[in-house]
């Protein structure tokens, strides 16, 4: 199973996540700084990190940006900061997901397993065809997509926006992550532009596979349980 670093400096939360974590069959290693959590990530080679943003001395975000120049490990943030810049910050660092406090100690349990079923399939390597479920299936050389069963004409952007999204379903893009795949195309306002793709992507797939994440940005819809 797993191993995950949980960090925080408040010792009741590290417990209440340590307990949930094993309880679910996961080896949990914990720090309660900043400086111990790169020590312990670097000895102990977790599979992911829990991190709470708000840590003494080197802060969570300082943490992130270190942990995202030794490697790819998924983190989780943890924050009981309500500004969106924060959220927004982490994400741009490479976060994979996060929870703001007071949180469910269930959902934080499922957040962590969903993240490692992601990070197990972008290790697998890019595939030329992304499956999401039984309804979409995008041929990335062809540039063609399919939800449904019914062909879906998208042009050159609001593909490479979907596929980008479809690789990681339920991870949250920030609109400057999904610029990104679009990169080479000059906007004048970016969050406009994106905005404008998500709508025009919308009206031709179906509202509900992707979700607006407020303030944030959007994810691809996870597939339902089987």
């Amino acid at each position: 199973m797993a191993t995950i670093l949980v960090v925080d400096d408040e010792p009741r939360i590290v417990q209440l996540v340590r307990d949930y974590l094993e309880h679910s069959g996961f080896t949990v290693l914990t720090a309660s700084d900043g400086q111990a959590a790169l020590r312990t990530a670097r000895t102990g080679r977790p599979d992911l990190v829990v991190l709470d943003l708000s840590l003494p001395g080197l802060d969570g975000l300082d943490v992130a940006r270190s942990l995202r120049r030794d490697g790819e490990v998924p983190i989780i943030m943890l924050t009981a900061r309500t500004e969106e810049s924060d959220k927004l910050v982490g994400l741009e660092l490479g976060a994979d997901d996060y929870l703001t406090k007071p949180f469910s100690p269930k959902e934080l349990v499922a957040r962590v397993r969903a993240v490692l079923r992601r990070a197990e399939g972008a290790a697998a390597g890019p595939s030329d065809v992304i499956r999401v479920g039984s309804e979409v299936e995008l041929d990335v050389p062809r540039m063609e997509a399919r939800f449904a069963g019914r062909r879906i004409d998208l042009t050159k952007s609001e593909f490479q926006i979907v596929a980008l999204m479809a690789r990681q379903p339920g991870r949250v893009f920030t609109r400057s992550q999904l610029l990104d795949a679009v990169r080479g195309v000059a906007f004048e306002s970016y969050e406009r532009a994106i905005d404008a793709h998500i709508k025009n992507i919308r009206k031709k797939v179906g509202q509900h596979y992707i979700e607006t994440v407020f303030g944030v940005g959007y994810r691809f819809a996870e597939p339902p349980e089987k």
